[in-house]
């Protein structure tokens, strides 16, 4: 069984696969599991896939029913220890990461680092390396796949869920550390090339309808309501001054009492 196992899903993107196929193959980590899922790709796709088969030991170009569905059917073919969904048009941020990856791992289930911006690139990492992974932290961040590793049994518990069209990541985040307790942790060490500015409102609006409709799934009604309810200090700074003040002189009790009565009506 392989250490890792690389997933690429790929559907008409022949201008990026190469350097993808590229950044995956080159590792100087070696025991790695290699996978290409193509949606049926009418460009050169699969001439390029084609070419660099010798370093791939599974790949498939047949028709799937979205993004979801085709990194299910990759599961499906997976036998590594640990999982990485580097798609199309991303790529790792050098030929080191893998051996990085590991050498830092530990015992954890579920490994989220960093990602960088390729078209500004800023890094991303949504979380502070060490920091403990909570519901309040799945909550203010976007955690990207390309970034993540996860133990590849945590799918067959948790495949993702083809009716969604943006989160099936996320979801698969909420069962797997909240619900399961998986050990996870979080690392300093830049991961994967990744475009950051295709969200458009369009899909803005449809990432916060499938929010709700996951947790309306996962979750009693009592959570969800304080879940609506629930600021983040990057949401909301004054949240985490609250019981600071409330501590303080006779201006910073009234500064308090206050800023209860603001955040009271903004629920």
């Amino acid at each position: 069984m392989a250490k890792y196992t690389i997933i690429t899903i790929n559907y008409n993107n022949d201008k990026e696969l190469r350097r993808t196929i590229e950044s995956v193959i080159n590792q100087t980590f070696r025991d790695v599991e290699y996978i290409i899922i193509d949606g049926g790709s009418t460009d050169e796709s699969v001439e390029i896939i084609s070419q660099y088969a010798e370093h791939i030991d599974f790949w498939i170009s047949e028709r799937d029913c979205g993004v979801y569905n085709a990194m299910n059917k990759g599961l499906k073919h997976a036998h590594g220890e640990y999982v990485n969904f580097m798609n199309s048009g991303d790529s790792f941020y050098s030929p080191h990461v893998l051996e990085e990856i590991d050498r830092q791992k530990g015992d954890a289930d579920i490994l989220f680092g960093n990602v960088c911006n390729s078209v500004s690139g800023q890094i991303y990492g949504g979380i502070p390396a060490g920091s403990e992974v909570t519901f309040l932290t799945l909550k203010k961040e976007i955690l990207c796949h390309q970034g993540t590793f996860y133990r590849r049994a945590i799918f067959e518990r948790h495949p993702y869920d083809e009716s969604l069209k943006l989160i099936a990541d996320w979801k698969v985040n909420v069962q797997a550390i909240i619900f399961d307790n998986c050990k996870v942790k979080v690392v300093d060490t830049i991961v994967a090339n990744y475009d950051l500015t295709g969200m458009s409102s369009t899909q803005s609006t449809l990432h916060a309808e499938e929010r709700r409709k996951v947790m309306s799934e996962l979750f009693p009604e009592r959570i969800l309501k304080d879940y609506e309810n629930l600021y983040t200090e990057s949401e909301m700074p004054l949240v985490s001054l609250l019981p600071k003040l409330k501590q303080r002189g006779r201006v910073q009790k009234i500064i308090y009492s206050f800023a209860k009565y603001v955040l009271k009506l903004t629920k």
